[in-house]
């Protein structure tokens, strides 16, 4: 019932996880970073086209599950300067209907992987 979802429109793994697993009708997709899956490396000139990418890698996920951002159910921010949330946020905004948007939390962290300034993961359904 375990299904591995895997795309190369989105990074590969930089560890030992999966791009997302499936769980029956249920996705829950690894955190994605603003790392070009074209070029393999990372975007990080501003926080609005690294927030982009990372919403675009998220996308390719779903997209290779069958799903789309209406599938989502819950996701989860972590940035690494809350200064930073206004931006990050009017970028996610553009990705769903505010009437049937996720549930979500966003948390300031110490650092991220490879120093980015923003990951996101989602749990989403069919």
């Amino acid at each position: 019932m375990k299904k591995i979802i895997t795309t190369t429109k989105a990074p590969a793994p930089i560890g030992p996880y999966n791009q997302a697993v499936q769980y029956g009708n249920i996705l829950y997709t690894s955190g994605q970073i603003a790392i070009n899956p074209t070029s393999g490396k990372l975007e990080t000139s501003d926080i609005v086209s690294e927030t982009k990418l990372v919403m675009e890698n998220l996308k390719a996920v779903l997209e290779a599950a069958g799903m789309t951002f209406e599938n989502i159910l819950k996701t989860s921010i972590f940035i690494s300067d809350m200064n930073n949330f206004a931006a990050i946020n009017e970028v996610y905004a553009s990705y769903f209907d505010e009437n049937t948007a996720p549930a979500r939390e966003t948390v300031e962290v110490a650092n991220l992987p490879k120093y980015v300034n923003v990951e996101i993961s989602a749990i989403a359904g069919k």
